[in-house]
């Protein structure tokens, strides 16, 4: 099956962009659908489950996020995460990212998956990682980025109450990073 793009035009162009498009593709029995998509384009982004071993927890943060207060819920509770920036490998973007948000040193992160946020609407994907740290590895205040106007508290989440808290939580990244956990790292 093929497709073909053209037209391919940016027609919002801020912090993000939004690119509209003339695509056309094969279908399933043999035709072809000509239409005009738009594309969110957000770029990649790398996010990460954090075990701390010492203390039996999953180190979560807690951030206000602006786009979830139309349903009225402003702050969520996430796995750290963050945007790639040109060039940048996604080992090195979330060791990056793991100091600015938590202040956690981690030394070799696993890739778990990588996929599609939203791909009906974003060209988005996230490079999922998992890592083990300890107490001693929290090197840095944490707290996010002062330059993105970012302000992040570090949450701990027993390893115990994980399978209760996934059903409370309303990020995809997180419930998903969760959902690997206890059959992955706990029944091991």
């Amino acid at each position: 099956m093929k497709y073909s793009i053209s037209e391919e035009k940016v027609v919002f162009d801020d912090h993000y962009k939004m690119v509209k498009a003339k695509v056309t593709y094969d279908t399933f029995e043999g035709n072809h659908i000509s239409t005009t998509r738009l594309a969110f384009e957000r770029g990649d982004s790398v996010a990460i489950l954090l075990l701390e071993k010492d203390s039996h927890s999953i180190l979560l943060t807690n951030q206000f996020r602006y786009p979830t207060c139309k349903n009225a819920d402003g702050w969520l509770l996430e796995i750290p995460a963050g945007s790639l920036e040109e060039n940048e490998k996604p080992q090195d973007c979330i060791k990056r990212e793991v100091m600015e948000e938590l202040g956690y040193k981690i030394k070799m992160p696993k890739l778990l998956s990588t996929f599609y946020t939203s791909p009906g609407a974003s060209t988005e994907r996230i490079f999922l990682f998992y890592c083990e740290v300890s107490k001693n590895d929290k090197i840095e205040k944490g707290g996010g980025n002062e330059h993105e106007n970012e302000d992040i508290q570090l949450v701990k989440i027993p390893v115990s109450q994980i399978t209760s808290k996934i059903l409370e939580l309303k990020d995809a990244k997180t419930i998903l990073a969760l959902q690997w956990f206890p059959l992955n790292i706990m029944n091991k």
